[in-house]
């Protein structure tokens, strides 16, 4: 499914780029929630993170998993706000590549991605009460799913 097929409008829009000014200062705090929920609704994906397999340190400790889930965090929600203005995923083509080959590689399914959208819902809706709606979990949503096509579209074993 191309994600240039569907739209995402300018209401939805306006929802995400409300909602990320006001998480962006706490991406860092945010990042690492939206992971320990990923964790706690499914442990087993810990296996998927090199850094975190074979670790004894709590993952709220970890010294990896913070800026790792910063990272991804802002990645998402930087997407997400690029989304109707581009009209497409706006991560660069290269990381694109890179997050497939990386998601192919540790052996992410369908299932992980179901997981890793409910836990970054959960973590907005946390982040923002006030703001919170069915709409705004609609655009959210939305948004994930298109980063989400973009990636596994790139999902595939790199070409010798």
């Amino acid at each position: 499914m191309n994600s240039l097929g569907r739209g995402f409008t300018e209401e939805q829009e306006a929802l995400v780029v409300k909602s990320w000014s006001v998480m962006k200062k706490n991406s860092g705090e945010l990042g690492l929630k939206f992971f320990l929920k990923i964790f706690e609704i499914a442990p087993s994906a810990q296996k998927l993170f090199s850094f975190l397999r074979d670790s004894t340190v709590p993952l709220d400790q970890n010294p990896k998993l913070k800026p790792h889930a910063m990272s991804v965090f802002v990645m998402t929600c930087d997407s997400a706000v690029q989304l109707r203005k581009a009209g497409k995923v706006t991560v660069r083509e290269s990381n694109l590549k890179k997050l497939g080959a990386t998601h192919f590689r540790t052996g992410v399914a369908n299932e992980h991605f179901e997981v890793t959208k409910f836990a970054l819902l959960e973590t907005i809706k946390e982040a923002v009460p006030e703001m919170w709606s069915p709409e705004m979990k609609n655009a959210w949503g939305e948004a994930y799913d298109q980063l989400v096509d973009a990636i596994k579209s790139e999902m595939k074993p790199p070409s010798s």
